[in-house]
């Protein structure tokens, strides 16, 4: 009876081991994903990813080879476990480095050629692995459970995973002595706690084979799900402190955006997984080998999850990560969800225009706004309005009145002035502001009817406040996209202090976007030659001094000309040269300044405007500019590896 009893709880631990260790792969998976695509330009991310990837290589091994019951297949996955173990310690080392340079502490080389022979010293053990050497031939029949045969080496291997580890463990306890803020260092206690996950996850592999893991099955079996189930939580704590390394964005967009993603994809598909097996097990207790419920309840298991993500996302992100600032936020996801769009504007707008046709028996109406003190047509509806280009006539018949409703006869069409209601409401002395006007063509000799006058005044009111908010908008917008390259440069300099305050608030301080652009555009139009070239302030980016002194002898102005032709080049599709949309702004820069063609020429090379040109090649030099300040901005790891050399 108490064998019986042995046999089942040491057999129901294995199970819930299994489920466990499936449930490591897939988060490993899912937050090697991430870290590849939002943070993979930062070093620490980088090695980060490493043990991501040695994390989900054995424990997905373990995962499959604890399903199947081949021996080549159970062989098969239990070496490519040990792929991942043998790349654990280096990564370990390569992230403690990491730390510690992002913390400020660069070595003289030391530790960067430690990092490079510990690598060398497991690529040495993958080639025993090999060679059959590390570990031996399959045991099948033998507790705890099936394992490749230990050796020698082996166990040497297992000496140095620990001393490695310790090792790194000590980088980890120096990065931490060097955060100066309370952020960096809360941060460095939850990745040093979260780096304890995939060592001891791993570890146990190391004792199969063991006389200790043979004699107490049950004692091993226990710890090593109650390490799994602490794996589990600790390298999600891990990723969560690495997700800060090598982004911009605020703390609770680096929060939410990594909430989400655990939230769609661990655990959506531990839930859809964990719904599979139950069904399928259900069946099978039932005498059922197929059971056509396991799709149908794991397709509706993933949708349910993804709407209950779908309504949770705005309630958790108001509790969770906005914090003191919840009201402000608040409100700007209000205007955002609320905005009133160009498309919107013009949707209403019609809306009216058709109802001022119908009530009116009008051949056509439109909508002119005033913008810079002309008029120009906004919509238009029904047949094509004639007089678009004479709209200034019109606007010379209207008479200031800030509270009175005055329609004037301007040919045959009806011109109704629409003027800014709040103005009015708040001081019914002063002169309401014109947005624009509502025409209305007219039958020759056609009166309007008082009815029909109140109505088409109110269409108008209408209108009037539809514009009054496009004009309130665009403030909003002109006000934001000043304050957008103040705004970027704080929250870089605020990232880049999140662990070494030192290093990046007494740098050299970034140059606000708006004036690399206007310095862009000089020392393109001085591209061959000028003092807007040999004397821009272009020249005192760390990225044009590295240039001139390693490839052009010391001449700033080749190195910096050099420097606006690569970035010039960043701008250009893939393919051959075309004269389409796509090559557009790498065109007008190429023409234009490269070549040095003038402005008519290559306005009608590119089939535009003069005007549009211009427009144009704002954008294309602020292209040019976003791409400098990139390389330039990519500089500090560069001078940080150098400086470990």
């Amino acid at each position: 009876m108490f064998s019986g009893w042995y046999e089942g709880l040491l057999a129901g631990i294995k199970t819930l081991n299994q489920i466990l260790t499936a449930g490591i792969a897939i988060t490993a998976f899912s937050l090697l994903i991430y870290a590849l695509t939002f943070n993979l330009r930062d070093r620490v991310a980088r090695s980060f990813a490493v043990i991501l990837l040695s994390v989900m290589v054995i424990f997905t091994s373990e995962a499959i080879q604890s399903a199947v019951k081949s021996a080549d297949l159970i062989d098969l996955f239990l070496r490519l476990q040990w792929i991942g173990i043998v790349f654990l310690p280096p990564a370990y080392l390569h992230l403690s480095d990491a730390l510690l340079v992002t913390a400020g502490k660069p070595s003289r080389g030391r530790r960067r050629m430690a990092v490079r022979a510990i690598y060398l010293v497991s690529v040495f053990f993958l080639l025993l692995f090999m060679a059959r050497q590390l570990v031996g031939g399959l045991v099948v029949n033998r507790q705890p459970a099936p394992h490749l045969q230990r050796t020698l080496w082996t166990d040497f291997f297992s000496l140095y995973y620990l001393a490695v580890m310790l090792w790194a463990g000590v980088n980890f306890i120096r990065a931490y002595g060097k955060m100066l803020t309370r952020s960096g260092r809360r941060r460095m206690i939850y990745l040093m706690t979260g780096a304890t996950a995939p060592a001891l996850g791993s570890y146990p592999y190391l004792l199969f084979g063991s006389s200790f893991a043979a004699n107490f099955p049950l004692f091993f079996w226990s710890v090593a799900t109650l390490i799994n189930l602490l794996v589990g939580a600790l390298i999600i704590i891990m990723a969560y402190a690495v997700a800060f390394f090598g982004v911009a964005w605020p703390d609770r967009v680096v929060k939410s955006r990594l909430f989400k993603w655990i939230m769609r994809g661990p655990v959506t598909a531990s839930v859809a997984l964990s719904v599979m097996t139950l069904v399928r097990r259900g069946g099978e207790t039932f005498g059922l080998e197929y059971n056509a419920g396991v799709p149908v309840a794991t397709v509706a298991s993933i949708l349910l999850m993804e709407h209950l993500i779908t309504l949770a996302a705005p309630i958790w992100e108001r509790q969770l990560f906005f914090g003191r600032d919840r009201a402000e936020l608040t409100l700007l996801q209000n205007v955002e969800e609320r905005l009133l769009t160009q498309s919107d504007l013009r949707q209403f707008l019609e809306a009216v225009l058709a109802a001022v046709r119908d009530h009116m028996q009008s051949p056509s109406a439109f909508i002119a706004a005033l913008d810079g003190g002309e008029l120009s047509l906004l919509i238009n509806a029904g047949k094509p309005f004639a007089e678009k280009d004479n709209l200034s006539q019109a606007l010379q018949l209207l008479e200031p009145d800030a509270s009175g409703r005055k329609e004037y006869l301007w040919n045959d069409t009806w011109i109704l002035p629409l003027r800014q209601r709040r103005a009015i409401e708040l001081d019914r002395d002063q002169e309401a502001p014109l947005l624009g006007i509502l025409g209305v063509v007219c039958a020759p000799g056609q009166t309007i009817e008082p009815d029909q006058l109140q109505a088409l005044w109110l269409l108008a009111e209408r209108a009037a406040l539809a514009l009054e908010d496009r004009s309130l908008q665009q403030r909003v917008f002109s006000t934001l996209q000043d304050l957008q390259p103040q705004v970027e440069l704080i929250q870089r300099m605020r990232a880049a202090s999140r662990y070494d305050t030192r290093a990046n608030l007494l740098a050299e301080t970034f140059a606000p976007e708006n004036d690399v652009s206007e310095w862009v555009r000089e020392a393109l139009n001085h591209y061959w030659g000028g003092p807007k070239l040999t004397d821009s302030p272009l020249m005192r980016l760390r990225v044009v001094q590295e240039m001139a002194r390693d490839e052009y002898d010391g001449n700033m102005p080749n190195a910096l000309r050099a420097l606006l032709k690569r970035a010039v080049e960043q701008v250009r599709p893939e393919g051959e040269r075309r004269f389409t949309t796509e090559w557009m702004l790498y065109n007008i820069l190429d023409l234009k300044f490269i070549e040095g063609r003038k402005v008519r020429e290559v306005a009608a090379r590119l089939a535009m405007s003069e005007a549009d040109l211009y427009r144009k090649q704002r954008i294309a030099v602020e292209a040019v500019a976003k791409t400098i300040l990139e390389m330039e901005i990519q500089r500090k790891p560069e001078e940080r590896k150098e400086a470990d050399s």
